[in-house]
């Protein structure tokens, strides 16, 4: 069957006599013309051809358009003629080039988060594309001298990328009889060739998916909107014949559309199946006609389904998850290769398994999500923010439904970086292993695989390893994976989740952005090669990275640049009751919970570190070997005694020495970071069977069958101090530096291993009996005489009130772990007075060991709790103590406190809370500050109007220094906040409105202050500089100043916009202001005669002591004549 060939709307070539197209200009011959200007003008492609090599087109009114492949018709070898003749004109050869460059920079760009953005407009800017936009014909007469830049490149819709979204038509869209009466009837074949496109067809606005039965044979026609179209079979089966689909957007009168066989789901489309016969397809771009599509080649680090189609459609290979999910009413889409579903079903059964034992119970903690702030303003290290407990932004659903919630927010083709951060012990792992179980139950239905790889196997040697080995060697058992799965991945990146456990174990993490990487994912490289690629998005780009990891000070490059951070804040007071209920009904213990409890809740400083699951977990453990023992069980008071009593039943089991041997090597591995040793690092058999026995050693996930780990970090840190403690290679006068309360730079090392000061003040501290006894023997404990006498000197010799905060809290646990009375009494005996804690993390152990520490001093303190996290419970007991006679906290965490009280009804508590609550001095640095602070007014002002309670609060009432400090951003949308409570602060003495960014209230923030003057009676201190005011605004601030006569002693001007007429007003109210002594216009815009109405002004005020006047726009002469007349005048 023959049709007419399709022409373009617009095409410059000649109709033949009798035609029904409408006749277009004549295009001349190709001779003085070149290929760049063809390019340039609106010639179809397809006439190219039979201009340049008429062999078969030439007198052919007919294109013959059929499954199979033409040779009659356009050939490739016709094709690579032109092709050849076109480059060898150098301009148009550049400007193909150019093309190919742009065609690359719009695909990989091509899907941003609003799809209906013009993607050049995005990036250069509306102003320079208006700027660039030609008209065709200019661009057909300029000549390129050079390759252009992509906002140099022409601006007709030639060469421009369609700003819609594509019209997504799938093999499904024939469509029924339409009952609207404006649209064409079916026609038969034979007349439908003969007819033009009515214009009132119905218009195709959605996707329509309405499935025809094969056996009809009637045709529908459908309108499409403007915008370039994409056909997609997905039926197997459609009746014969054609169907005719027009509109303005299909680039022609009509499309003809015949259907041939459709390619079966487990073998790509070929080329020819989508496309119209006729035009040679690129032989390295599979998929595409055009030649300046890129490659495969060209694009190296692409998922594979977009080197075919630059639209959202669905993939050919769908996941089985979404499969379940589609509904009953749409078409089934094909599965998976049989290998691929095998494999799946395999990496389901892995990571479905539950733990065992104690680490399989489940109590969610909170998950926050983290900021990052500057170590310091000269440093562009990062550190971790500490927020204030109202502040913090909880991630409900846990790690997973974090992954759910990402996927709205990602970025198509983009790796996606998610960090999890937590202290040792605060279950980080075991969250991890939380998400792979997740995926696995189908609740991650956005990941097709995913991967979990533990990092202490990433330290390997060599570079023979690829990304297959990465993804299935490395994880907790091995994986058996071809190699159509591994393409199968390589394919769909985006549905892939990563997950690296314990990232801080790895060597040279800041390399992992600037080191080089394997280029393709089959080339072996270095295991840290493979590392450096997905960090710098290079391989398997597009898909997730979730990290678990410690955070030690800075943040290393490749963790502050990823797109999230989340921190595990650990247990609450009541989420470890709760996770002490579930281990003994776990147990099969229930009988004993209410015991445990008891027991838990008879050691408040045990259970304040219940915060941590690991510690939880050995409360738990050594709690069921007490109550197993019967008798009046008693857990011990320190965190030293817990684990004596944990490891004591165990050293006296073992062989004589091991416990030492093992505490040697926990030491050694901790001088290195390392928490994994080998076989043959045992000095024995025995010991090595013995610790696997006893669970302080086990296998850890992913390791090979000679690598062993430590049960948890603070084991290992308890065995490094044990191995201090006893050891004699360690001289006793470098004992003291090992407590980690000097200079870092005198330190022997890092404290890695950061419970090691505590543990050991504890064991060489406490009785021996009780302690290194227990776990050694009395012979080896005497050893430690000579150390204890060392360390207490070193002790009482410090100075608790030059210490920084963080070093003071550590002193504190130290002496408290010592439980000797000595040091105990001569610790809280120096603490000052003023205790200031401001950006120092408050956990809740820290908060318990101060309390106590403030109860045995016997004095009055004052406290600064901002910026610490502490939480409600460890601030209400702070501030209740009677020792306590003022304190500082965030005002979002003090409000939520007093209400807390209230809701309780412990109203001494509230009083209490509410009389030592101070905000003085206050400095307002964001726009919450200044919420915060309208929310404390509001609550003196729901206090002063209750019946059960009178007056101001200590707070608002005693604020005398208030300073507003927000830049030229926020400054003048918050201002208006303040201004509406600034009469609240009854005894405020002085406003500074400066700040080095600069406020710029403007003349409107200075008029809305001047209205609240008449309340200010005790404002001393004014200070406006920086505020972009001018006469305007300084003629208003004239107007209100009479109110603050008679306590106004500074005003400042600083830096603004005041010309003459304001100087004028400001020099009319001058006299009036009996109290005033300085005042500052330096670097303002008056001239002369300005200055000289001030000076004029200032001869009539004796009380004044200081003027301070110079600007650049009075002539240095009379600036100096005005001070020669009077010396108060300042001109510096």
């Amino acid at each position: 069957m023959r049709c007419p060939a399709p022409r373009p709307a617009g095409s410059y070539l000649s109709e033949p006599q009798g035609s029904t197209q409408c006749a277009t200009m004549e295009l001349g011959p190709l001779e003085g013309s070149s290929y760049l200007e063809l390019l340039n003008s609106n010639a179809d492609p397809l006439h190219l051809y039979q201009l340049h090599d008429p062999m078969d087109l030439a007198g052919e009114e007919e294109t013959e358009l059929h499954s199979e492949t033409d040779m009659d018709t356009i050939n490739c070898d016709q094709f690579s003629r032109l092709w050849r003749d076109m480059e060898g004109d150098e301009e148009t050869r550049e400007a193909y080039a150019s093309i190919a460059e742009l065609d690359q920079y719009v695909f990989q760009d091509s899907q941003l988060e609003d799809p209906n953005k013009d993607i050049f407009i995005e990036h250069i800017g509306p102003d320079e594309v208006s700027e660039s936009m030609e008209t065709p014909a200019e661009v057909g007469l300029k000549k390129s001298q050079k390759r252009p830049f992509p906002e140099e490149l022409p601006a007709d819709l030639k060469h421009w990328k369609p700003a819609e979204p594509p019209t997504v038509v799938t093999g499904s869209f024939l469509m029924g009889p339409v009952s609207d009466s404006s649209t064409l009837p079916c026609l038969l074949p034979p007349a439908l060739f003969n007819q033009e496109p009515a214009s009132g067809q119905t218009h195709l606005e959605e996707t329509y998916q309405t499935p025809m039965p094969s056996s009809s044979s009637s045709l529908s026609c459908l309108n499409l909107p403007e915008g370039p179209v994409q056909f997609i079979p997905t039926l197997s089966t459609l009746p014969q014949g054609f169907w005719q689909i027009s509109g303005a957007g299909t680039g022609g009168s009509s499309i003809f559309i015949y259907h041939s066989e459709v390619p079966q789901a487990s073998q790509p489309p070929s080329p020819s199946g989508l496309t119209v016969h006729g035009l040679p397809t690129s032989p390295d771009r599979p998929g595409s006609t055009s030649p300046f599509a890129p490659s495969a080649t060209d694009l190296p680090s692409m998922p594979e389904p977009a080197l075919t189609s630059r639209a959202n459609v669905t993939e050919h290979k769908t996941s089985p998850t979404q499969c379940q999910a589609a509904g009953e009413g749409s078409n089934k889409l094909p599965k998976w290769p049989e290998s691929v579903e095998q494999f799946y079903r395999l990496l389901q059964d892995t990571y479905q398994t539950e733990p065992a034992g104690p680490d399989g119970i489940l109590v969610e903690a909170d998950l926050v999500r983290a900021k990052l702030v500057r170590s310091s303003s000269k440093s562009l290290e990062r550190e971790l923010a500490t927020p204030d407990w109202a502040e913090r932004q909880l991630a409900h659903g846990g790690l997973a439904g974090v992954l759910l919630a990402a996927r709205e927010r990602r970025r198509p083709r983009e790796t996606q970086v998610i960090a999890v951060l937590g202290k040792a012990g605060q279950g980080k792992s075991y969250w991890a292993g939380a998400v792979s179980r997740a995926w696995a139950c189908g609740r991650l239905p956005q990941y097709d695989f995913v991967f979990s790889v533990p990092c202490h196997c990433l330290n390997r040697p060599g570079d023979a390893y690829r990304l297959q080995d990465l993804l299935f060697s490395l994880g907790p058992r091995p994986l058996v994976a071809d190699d159509e799965v591994f393409s199968h991945i390589l394919k769909r990146p985006d549905r892939v989740l990563l997950i690296l456990d314990a990232f801080e174990k790895l060597e040279a993490q800041d390399s992992f952005l600037h080191s080089t990487c394997g280029p393709a994912p089959s080339e072996p490289c270095s295991l840290r090669g493979l590392l450096a690629g997905l960090f710098q998005r290079k391989l398997l780009r597009g898909c997730t990275l979730l990290l678990t990891t410690r955070p030690r000070g800075r943040l290393t490059q490749s963790l502050s640049k990823a797109d999230a951070l989340f921190e595990l804040s650990g247990f609450s007071m009541e989420q470890a009751q709760a996770y002490v209920m579930r281990y003994f009904e776990c147990s099969g213990k229930t009988e004993q919970q209410a015991r445990a409890l008891a027991l838990l809740r008879d050691r408040p400083f045990l259970l304040s570190h219940g915060h941590s699951p690991t510690l939880c977990q050995a409360v738990c453990q050594l709690s069921e070997a007490l109550l197993e023992l019967g008798g009046d069980a008693e857990l011990p008071s320190t965190l030293t005694g817990l684990y004596v009593g944990l490891l004591g039943p165990a050293a006296r089991d073992g062989p004589p020495g091991a416990l030492a041997e093992l505490a040697k090597l926990a030491w050694e591995l901790g001088r290195r970071h390392q928490s994994t040793l080998r076989e043959d690092h045992f000095p024995s058999a025995g010991v090595r069977t013995w610790a696997l026995a006893k669970g302080l050693v086990q296998h850890p996930p992913g390791a090979t069958a000679s690598e062993l780990a430590f049960c948890s970090f603070l084991l290992q840190c308890f065995l490094a101090a044990t191995w201090l403690a006893l050891s004699g290679e360690i001289k006793d006068k470098e004992l003291p530096q090992y407590l980690a309360l000097t200079p870092r730079k005198k330190r022997p090392y890092d404290n890695w291993l950061e419970g090691v000061p505590r543990f050991l003040a504890g064991l060489i501290f406490q009785p021996p009996t009780r302690c290194l006894g227990a776990l050694v023997g009395p012979s080896a404990a005497a050893l430690a005489d000579r150390k204890q006498k060392v360390l207490a000197k070193y002790l009482k010799r410090l100075q608790p009130g030059t210490l920084r905060a963080r070093q003071l809290l550590e002193l504190l646990h130290c002496a408290h772990e010592a439980e000797e009375a000595g040091i105990w009494r001569h610790v809280v005996q120096e603490l000052p007075a003023r205790l200031s804690f401001l950006g120092t993390r408050l956990t809740p152990p820290d908060a318990h060991v101060l309390g106590k520490a403030l109860e045995a001093a016997g004095r009055d303190f004052s406290l600064d709790l901002r910026s610490t996290g502490i939480d409600p419970s460890g601030l209400g007991s702070l501030v209740g103590l009677s020792c306590v006679t003022h304190f500082r906290a965030a005002l979002s965490d003090t409000v939520a406190l007093w209400e807390s009280l209230r809701q309780r009804g412990e109203t001494k508590l509230l009083q209490a809370a509410e009389e030592k609550f101070t905000i003085e001095p206050f400095k307002a640095k964001s726009l919450k500050d200044v919420e915060d602070l309208g929310k404390l007014v509001q609550t003196q002002r729901t206090r002063s109007s209750s019946e059960d309670t009178a007056g101001e609060l200590p707070a608002v009432r005693d604020l005398k220094k208030l300073e507003f400090a927000l830049g030229p951003i926020s400054g003048p949308r918050a201002f208006p906040k303040l201004v509406r409570i600034l009469m609240a602060f009854s005894s405020l003495q002085h406003l500074d409105l400066d700040a080095l960014s600069e406020n710029k209230i403007g003349d409107e923030g200075v008029s809305q202050l001047s209205a609240t003057f008449p309340q200010l009676k005790s404002l001393e201190t004014l200070n406006l500089s920086q505020n972009s005011i001018t006469d305007v605004g300084a003629c208003k601030l004239a107007e209100a100043l009479p109110s603050l006569a008679a306590s106004l002693l500074r005003l400042s001007l600083y830096n603004n916009c005041i010309c003459d007429i304001g100087a004028e007003s400001l020099a009319r109210v001058l006299p009036d202001m009996v109290s005033l002594r300085v005042m500052d216009v330096q670097y303002n815009k008056f001239t002369a005669a300005g200055a000289q109405q001030l000076a004029a002004s200032l001869r009539k005020c004796p009380h004044v002591e200081t003027l301070a006047m110079w600007t650049p726009t009075i002539p240095f002469g009379v600036q100096e004549h005005l001070q020669q007349q009077d010396s108060r005048i300042s001109l510096r």
